[in-house]
């Protein structure tokens, strides 16, 4: 195997992550109705002391607004702003996307559905390259339908329509074909079941002809000699004279 297409991989994975997670995302995301932007936490304020400001900036809108700490706390509420604070600078929440530990259950089953769709590819991938051909094992249609439920799940709990749409038609096709190789199995099983029938010698007289032409023969000669009635049979013993 080589060792190019690893290190692809394992490139492209380290890219994705500095794309996502990287010094060239500001803010946190937020979303108001369908309105999307972040939230940029501003601590280095001249003159704002230890005190915080936020800026909210929207995609869709161009113009952005500066808010101190006591104004989000009257918009958000208090637990919100501070559950922000907390989670600002967490590297693993903004890699993620997410803003509490909780969210980690869902960010892990949708890791479990990658992982799954990685295997099958690697298994798909390592036989291929010992039978020096493309084949595609079984084992690679149980990987694919547990990975689409996980990254169906995943996609629901993110909301992402696009993801959904994908998995959904995917499930479908992977159970189909788990389904046809089991249906194939069945009919081999019953194939090989009726050829053995048809290969092991049967014990039923009525079934064998020759069976029972040597057993009328064996009726015919029971000593071995001719058949009663011929000329060759042997004669019939004379009567003993009894005494007057």
């Amino acid at each position: 195997m080589k060792w190019e297409p690893v290190a692809l991989m394992i490139l492209l994975i380290a890219l994705g992550a500095w794309l996502v997670g990287g010094p060239g995302r500001e803010g946190e995301p937020i979303r108001f109705g369908s309105l999307r932007g972040n939230l940029i936490i501003n601590k280095d304020v001249p003159g704002a002391g230890d005190a915080w400001t936020y800026t909210i900036e929207f995609r869709e809108i161009d113009q952005a607004r500066v808010y101190t700490e006591p104004e989000l706390r009257e918009i958000l509420g208090p637990a919100a702003v501070d559950r922000l604070k907390e989670s600002e600078g967490n590297a693993l929440f903004k890699l993620f996307n997410i803003t509490g530990w909780g969210s980690l259950i869902w960010v892990a089953i949708g890791f479990a559905g990658q992982i799954a769709f990685f295997g099958r590819m690697a298994v798909q991938w390592v036989v291929s390259e010992k039978k020096r051909q493309s084949v595609v094992p079984e084992v690679f249609w149980y990987l694919s339908l547990f990975g689409g439920i996980a990254l169906f799940t995943y996609f629901v709990w993110r909301a992402d329509f696009v993801g959904v749409l994908g998995q959904s038609s995917g499930i479908v096709i992977y159970a189909r074909n788990i389904r046809l190789i089991r249906k194939k199995r069945r009919r081999d099983l019953r194939h090989a079941a009726r050829a053995a029938a048809r290969a092991a010698p049967s014990s039923d007289p009525a079934a064998d002809p020759d069976a029972g032409e040597g057993a009328s023969s064996a009726d015919a000669e029971p000593d071995g000699g001719a058949p009663a009635g011929s000329a060759y049979a042997d004669p019939a013993p004379e009567p003993l004279d009894r005494p007057s």
